[in-house]
């Protein structure tokens, strides 16, 4: 066998299973990531990752998000930071109260078994947490605060209630905030979603809509531009104006909100939600009442996406009443239609058919007038069927003609407030989020409910209110909550009159939990308070937030709300929870999602068996840009662990003794371990880590050409660029860099040796290739010194054979020299 067939039998010569088994209980000992002694001045790094779901064993994808994670706390550490990298479980939700149905045992019991062993696996797959600070989101410590923060916003009006159309899951049997559907489907069960109309409670974040905005400009170049524009998408900021539209035989007039005020003589008709309480009033008692009965009902079925669509027929019910066009007095026919939306705005437009192409299409459906008020020099959209929606000059417009689109919205802004018929105003797509839910296995509200007294706030000395028993509780899916069914606790006497209430029964959205668990994690332990304003102020924000895109608007938009909610309160003296933020991409295989049923899923356990935990980090870490997919069949952990082998025998190899004068050393060997260690670092910091693993992957090679062909083992060299390499596979491969380490001579652990410094003078080559051209084309390349001046660059360039034969007979214009890279000759042709 070949002395470079046996370094790649890992297996031989290092034994995997032994060497994890041998460093986890040391590891445990030494505590290395324990943060926050107090006798440690160091200054401070918050690395958090998105904690998990505790739905069963890590996979594939907990694999690279706690690699990439890990990578980062790592690095921090060994350039001297305190770092504080701690991990909870998000524990409230559907899942587990779903698999409690199903093996009809408690949803608390599948929970901690699940966290028990997750927890087992990350220890096994070496992560740099610090467990002293962990929690669950399901213990009533932690739930204690949620019921906390949920009474501060109730005091402050952000927190209410109120009856809606809500979105409602009929499989799930509960409530959906907005984010929570897609496509028209439950983000859960891929269920199409339908209407319920329920008396829920809401945070008000629309509030905090601008500031949402706004703020994100202390994010740009730090979060990836796709989160920042996904949030801003779903905001949805319009400018425009708020109109006031008197309605025929009703005493309130009607506010609609509109984009392009300056288009308000072109409205010919006017359309509200069919499923709003404003069509069904209107209706009442006309002799429409019937046919918006029928066509309401048949509209029932339709999502709110499948009712925006633009190719979707339009269809509607004439309710026999009128609106009045504020600025001309026409009376405009009110229409009931599925295309307009109970929850834009107040659920009610003005119809501007020409220049809008549902409303064009539902005038043509419904033979409405269609009046052309800008011209944009496209044709008339009576004629076409194709709406101009564009920028122009106003026609048939009265005061507006001959203005252009700014000039005339600022003059009928103008007139409508003079006038009091309206004035300019933003709208937002953004909606106040739906945060009840009818399940049990989440937060309780801490409401009770008072006939004499109203919605009465739980006393804060009675928090937390702990869930009931679920044994003997129905926590099948029924529409309302199980909750309702623990009788003794619900019924309770009010905190205010003492007669007789009831508790909410329903629980609190699990995004709640999400929306502010990194505050708890600095003071943890602390169960006197949600926490402590010092340990906050003394680690954050976070530093660096590793997770998935997925959560680019739920999780990561609730948790900026509740930040500037906490910075509002006093509490906290910081806006933004996470000053950097990164989107791990999905792993998968053969370019599709692992799955059971597609028959590509891949076992994390499966894989740590048979390769190690190192060859597994260091594969999800190399094989691409962290936010980039990996999909695993490209993906080659066996050639992992044979690099492994490599770099690991050359802790064996090395001569020298330790403490040895690195200044010593061949020459060569060191620039290229300096260059190495810059190169990684800058990759690391950069979030490119795959770039940083192929720099150590170059210095493997070149240590071993240089024990093995070049200036031997016991050259200081060759001990330095060991040791190096050793320190920077920490960040990716603890077990194989913690045993090089103690083979180098050294105690544990390697992850507190300390980032190798780079000497700025080994980073500066021995020579350069300079560019000489002759008109721009490039005629020859020349090896100079890095330091060599402008005219001795150019004096060498006019020297060089090639040159010479190139310029005979020609005239140089004029030598253009940028030493050390490019020389430029420019002759005259003529």
């Amino acid at each position: 066998m070949s002395s470079e067939h046996a370094r790649d039998q890992i297996h031989e010569a290092y034994d995997v299973t032994y060497v994890q088994e041998k460093w986890l209980p040391v590891w445990d000992q030494l505590a290395p990531f324990k943060s926050g002694r107090p006798e440690d001045i160091r200054p401070k790094k918050y690395v958090l990752d998105m904690f998990p779901y505790p739905s069963g064993d890590l996979h594939m994808g907990h694999a690279e998000a706690y690699a990439l994670g890990d990578v980062i706390a790592r690095y921090w550490v060994q350039q001297g930071f305190n770092v504080l990298h701690p991990m909870g479980w998000d524990a409230f939700g559907l899942p587990a109260e779903n698999a409690a149905i199903k093996r009809e045992i408690n949803p608390a019991v599948w929970t901690y078994e699940n966290i028990a062993v997750q927890k087992a696996s990350m220890r096994r797959y070496a992560c740099s947490f610090d467990w002293e600070r962990t929690f669950n989101t399901c213990d009533p410590e932690f739930y204690r605060w949620n019921q906390w923060l949920f009474l501060q916003l109730f005091e402050r009006g952000l927190a209410y209630r109120k009856d809606s159309k809500v979105n409602w899951c009929p499989s799930c049997q509960t409530v959906l905030a907005n984010e929570q559907v897609i496509a028209g489907l439950c983000e859960r069960c891929d269920t199409p979603v339908t209407k319920k109309k329920l008396n829920q409670w809401y945070f008000k974040i629309t509030d905090y809509a601008d500031r949402l905005l706004d703020d994100m400009s202390q994010l740009e170049g730090n979060w990836p531009d796709k989160v920042l524009t996904m949030q801003r998408n779903w905001i949805g900021r319009s400018t425009g104006a708020n109109v006031v539209f008197q309605i025929e035989g009703r005493a309130e007039p009607v506010t609609i909100y509109t984009t392009r005020p300056d288009t308000l003589y072109g409205a010919t008709f006017f359309v509200v939600a069919a499923d709003s309480d404003l069509a069904a009033e209107l209706a009442h008692g006309t002799s429409a009442e019937k046919d918006f009965q029928r066509y309401l009902d048949s509209i029932k079925a339709a999502s709110d996406i499948d009712r925006l669509a633009t190719d979707r027929p339009k269809t509607g019910v004439f309710l026999q009443r009128h609106a009045v066009n504020p600025v001309n007095g026409e009376k405009l026919q009110i229409w009931a239609s599925d295309y307009v939306l109970a929850d834009y705005g107040t659920g009610a437009i003005m119809a501007v058919p020409a220049h809008d192409q549902r409303d064009l299409d539902f005038a043509r459906a419904m033979n409405l007038p269609v009046r052309v008020v800008v011209e944009t020099g496209d044709d008339d959209p009576n004629k076409t069927g194709i709406a101009t929606p564009g920028n122009g000059i106003l026609i048939n417009s009265g005061p507006l003609n001959g203005k252009g689109k700014d000039e005339a919205i600022a003059f009928i802004n103008a007139q409508l407030e003079r006038d009091g018929l309206g004035k300019a105003g933003n709208n937002y797509r953004l909606r106040d989020w739906l945060i009840s839910r009818q399940r049990y296995w989440g937060t309780p509200i801490p409401i009770i409910h008072c006939d004499l007294c109203g919605e009465v706030a739980v006393p804060e000395d009675q928090l937390p209110v702990k869930l009931p028993d679920a044994t003997g509780l129905d926590l099948k899916p029924k529409g309302t909550s199980p909750l309702g069914g623990a009788n003794a606790w619900v019924n309770v006497a009010c905190p205010k009159c003492g007669r007789p209430a009831k508790r909410d029964t329903d629980t609190m959205d699990t995004f709640v939990d999400s929306s502010w668990y990194f505050l708890r994690y600095p003071s943890s332990n602390d169960h006197t308070q949600a926490f402590d304003r010092s340990a906050v102020d003394t680690w954050m924000p976070v530093d660096q937030y590793v997770g998935g895109v997925t959560h680019a608007i739920l999780h990561l938009l609730y948790a900026r709300f509740f930040t500037k909610v906490l910075f509002d309160m006093g509490s906290i003296g910081f806006n933004e929870p996470f000053s950097r933020l990164l989107n791990q991409g999905m792993v998968v295989m053969d370019g599709s999602a692992m799955s059971k049923s597609r028959g590509n899923l891949v076992r994390l356990s499966d894989e740590l068996e048979k390769h190690g935990v190192d060859a597994i980090r260091l594969s999800m870490v190399f094989a691409g840009p962290p936010e980039d997919d990996v999909d695993w069949a490209d993906v080659s952990p066996s050639g992992s662990v044979k690099f492994l082998n490599r770099a690991w025998r050359l802790s064996g190899d090395i001569a020298s003794a330790a403490g040895v004068d690195f200044s010593q050393g061949d020459l060569r060997l060191r620039k290229a371990t300096h260059k190495a260690i810059h190169d990684a670092s800058f990759a690391v910091e950069s979030l490119r880590f795959n770039v940083a693993i192929a720099r150590v992957m170059e210095l493997v090679n070149a240590t071993r050409k240089a024990i093995d062909s070049g200036c031997g083992p016991a050259d200081p060299a060759t001990r330095e660029a060991a040791e190096a390499i050793a320190i920077m596979l920490s960040l990716v491969a603890p077990f194989t860099a913690e045993e090089m380490w103690e083979r180098l001579g050294h105690t544990p652990s390697v992850a507190l040796a300390g980032w190798p410094i780079v000497d700025p003078d080994l980073l500066v080559a021995d020579s350069v290739v300079a560019v000489v051209q002759i008109n721009g084309k490039i005629k020859e390349r020349i090896e100079v010194s890095p330091l060599i001046s402008d005219a001795d660059l150019q004096a060498a360039a006019l020297a060089h054979a090639t040159i010479k034969e190139a310029l005979s007979g020609e005239t140089v214009a004029k030598i253009i020299t940028r030493a050390p890279k490019i020389v430029n000759i420019v002759i005259n042709n003529a």
